[in-house]
């Protein structure tokens, strides 16, 4: 609903211009805004509002009803000549009503979408606040969410707004944390042009609004009630790549990888198998320094002289990294069995660790 300084910021540059003064009072009576003090009773401004006509004269002031979908909203009041009473009341009628459309739509998009992302519609409502609010239903969406700081939330979401404001493309908050862009794809959209759009987000954001962030995306859906499963794929994406992949900004769901299967384990199942492959050596106390060199060593596919020269350090002191993790967890990641074992463990304690400290 429009606001109170919204009125009263209307009427008062109206005034400057007409020389008549303009009261806005709600269908309950209340004051709204006014540029004087000289107020029609509210036995009259509520009789008028219950009345069929759009427009009456008591005394020296000129009422007027200003109507949002065609039900009455507010009365206003135009005190002044008879003549500019109502030519500038008619102005300012006109003018409110469309601030009130142009609010409505606002509010009710954000709530409707909010409302679809959280699964608090039923289908029925899904289709017929659609329609009501000019919304297409069988277009083709995608979710894209953005994670930032706290601090930033509004500031992000007016800047993709700004930037994505093209008919179809709706951008809303559910939280302090994260920004959700609805984006209506094109006939011409595929894969490219959806990890496109993902780096698009991320540049705004990081030149716009000065805050690093993360951006994850679900699949696409081709209907209104599949948005929600699109967020729901989106939010699991980016707590993936926060487990898994923080190196990576970008997040696709359907490029999850073993990060998926690990993420959808329980948590009691994860801690048996962490303290089955470590002992009572968990991976956050082992020293930072060879949990790093046997990660390098893993992505160099097992090339010693390779991860030397990355590491700048001999390779005789990779071998004793090596050595130190083996004596301190029986795993000897220059085999293969022992290195998968190390990594999908070290992936699994990551993953507890992540839920314990988000309290899940």
């Amino acid at each position: 609903m429009i606001t109170k300084q919204v009125i009263k910021t209307t009427i008062e540059e109206l005034k400057e211009v007409a020389k008549v003064e303009f009261s806005v009072i709600d269908g309950q009576g209340l004051l709204m805004a006014s540029t004087c003090n000289d107020l029609p009773s509210t036995d009259q401004v509520l009789e008028f509002f219950d009345s069929k006509a759009d427009s009456q004269i008591i005394a020296d002031t000129t009422l007027f009803k200003i109507k949002d979908d065609e039900e009455p909203v507010f009365v206003l009041a135009v005190k002044g000549n008879q003549s500019d009473s109502y030519t500038y009341g008619r102005i300012c009628v006109n003018e409110l009503r469309h601030l009130l459309v142009a609010y409505r739509e606002q509010f009710d998009n954000t709530i409707y979408f909010q409302n679809l992302l959280l699964d608090n519609l039923l289908t029925v409502d899904i289709y017929n606040r659609a329609r009501k609010l000019s919304i297409e239903p069988n277009k083709k969406r995608i979710v894209y969410v953005a994670e930032v700081l706290r601090d930033k939330t509004n500031e992000a979401v007016l800047a993709l707004k700004s930037a994505f404001s093209k008919d179809g493309d709706f951008t809303v908050s559910i939280d302090d944390k994260n920004v959700i862009l609805i984006h209506t794809m094109g006939e011409d959209e595929d894969f490219d042009t959806i990890e496109e759009l993902a780096r698009c987000i991320e540049e705004i954001l990081n030149t716009e609004v000065m805050v690093k962030t993360r951006i994850a995306y679900g699949t696409v859906a081709d209907d209104l009630r599949q948005i929600s499963q699109s967020y729901k794929e989106a939010k699991m994406a980016l707590d993936v790549g926060a487990i898994f992949y923080s190196q990576k900004t970008v997040m696709a769901y359907n490029a999850l990888g073993i990060g998926r299967l690990i993420y959808q384990l329980p948590v009691n199942l994860c801690k048996f198998f962490t303290e089955e492959v470590f002992g009572d050596e968990l991976p956050e106390e082992i020293d930072e320094e060879v949990i790093n060199t046997i990660n390098a060593f893993l992505d160099n596919n097992f090339n010693v002289s390779e991860t030397a020269r990355q590491l700048y350090i001999h390779r005789n002191t990779l071998g004793y990294r090596i050595e130190k993790l083996k004596q301190a967890t029986g795993l000897d990641v220059r085999e293969f069995n022992d290195a998968l074992t190390y990594k999908i463990a070290l992936m699994v304690s990551n993953y507890v660790k992540f839920m314990e400290e988000n309290n899940r």
